[in-house]
């Protein structure tokens, strides 16, 4: 294997590949990324058994090839050597079988590579009918969700995005039980099938890294695995198998109080309660509501108390004090685009729900805190 390639775009597709390297992964070979040339163009995938990725550059993009072939690279120094190599066109050659030289005219390194024949057969099959969404709507939908996946692996399934699909419809939700976030999108058309999967979260993440742009992404969905298909990109990552817990009975659909509030006057006076929170495990804070005047406090012993005041339109008499946690609230309200924004309440002891007020397809549920 012999080319020339600027290394610009060599590392960005490098960079891409790499996120599927784990670095506690204990099999050698899956610590390497394996380059393929073909005439065709540079094939580079990278895989934990788990996740895998694999990017294409394309000969058009290839300065010259003068031989083809296939070796396993070592990732803990490729793309520091690439990135700092001095000139923009790089020269990549196997020596002796199992060793490479990546090399300009003032610099060169050599590095002892990895049989590609010991790298696992990774099939990477795709569907007849893939589910079409573009990428920014993809990247909203994680964004606006992950954050609320659990990281406790005592319940597995709570780690992923669970999505599920019903004729034109997807919806997706993450919960760590203590809150929720939920989106629903509207497809362009409808699936045949019902889809209910989970997608672990860690891995969803690393997507999201890669997304960009406006362009289609295609979903392919199995029964143990899932693969998207973006620009020259190939990403599948295996699914958590078992039943995802039932979200739907747990947000209300009738609401005592209703709070019409804007969005950054409320995000900025939980902000400030907050401060006095920090160095607590569940940073509480309270809410309470004085007609149409909204408080919010905390309270630390070794410190001192905080209050603030926002002006809230609310639909009743009826007022209510309720506690939560003031970075439970704060990520939540920083997955909305509305100005004006709904807070939904029942009692103290009812999740609070948030929405706004022109988009119903993001609803985001927190569980209020009891304190005596």
């Amino acid at each position: 294997m012999k080319f020339k390639i600027n290394k610009n775009i060599l590392l960005d597709n490098l960079v891409n590949v790499v996120r599927a390297i784990n670095p506690r992964n204990i099999i050698p070979i899956l610590n390497g990324i394996k380059f393929s040339l073909t005439e065709e163009g540079l094939d580079l995938m990278a895989s934990d058994s788990d996740l895998t990725i694999k990017s294409f550059i394309p000969a058009s993009d290839i300065i010259s090839i003068e031989n083809t072939g296939t070796i396993i690279i070592q990732s803990k120094y490729i793309i520091d050597i690439i990135r700092k190599m001095p000139t923009d066109e790089i020269n990549i050659e196997v020596i002796d079988g199992l060793k490479i030289r990546i090399f300009t005219e003032s610099s060169q390194y050599n590095l002892n590579c990895l049989n590609s024949e010991d790298y696992p057969q990774i099939t990477l099959e795709e569907t007849n009918n893939p589910i079409i969404l573009k990428s920014n709507i993809m990247k909203d939908m994680i964004r606006q969700t992950i954050f609320a996946v659990s990281l406790q692996e005592s319940r597995p399934l709570l780690t992923g995005l669970n999505i599920k699909i019903s004729n034109n419809t997807m919806e997706v939700v993450a919960t760590d039980s203590y809150r929720l976030a939920k989106k629903t999108i509207n497809l362009d058309s409808n699936y045949e099938d019902d889809v209910n999967i989970v997608i672990p979260g860690k891995n969803i993440s690393e997507f999201d890294k890669i997304l960009s742009d406006e362009d289609d992404v295609e979903i392919h969905i199995f029964n143990n695995k899932v693969l998207f298909k973006y620009k020259n990109i190939i990403f599948q990552t295996s699914l958590l198998m078992g039943t995802y817990p039932n979200t739907a009975n747990l947000i209300p659909n009738v609401f005592e109080i209703i709070i019409n509030t804007n969005l950054n006057d409320f995000y900025s006076s939980i902000d400030r309660a907050a401060l006095l929170t920090q160095s607590k495990d569940k940073n509480i804070v309270r809410m309470e509501t004085n007609n149409n005047e909204l408080n919010i406090s905390s309270f630390a012993s070794e410190i001192g108390k905080v209050d603030d005041k926002i002006t809230v339109e609310k639909n009743t008499d009826k007022d209510i004090a309720i506690s939560f946690s003031s970075k439970y609230m704060m990520d939540a309200l920083r997955t909305f685009e509305e100005e004006e924004l709904l807070i939904l309440l029942n009692n103290d002891s009812s999740p609070i729900i948030l929405k706004s007020v022109k988009d119903e397809s993001l609803i985001q549920l927190i569980l209020p805190i009891k304190t005596y």
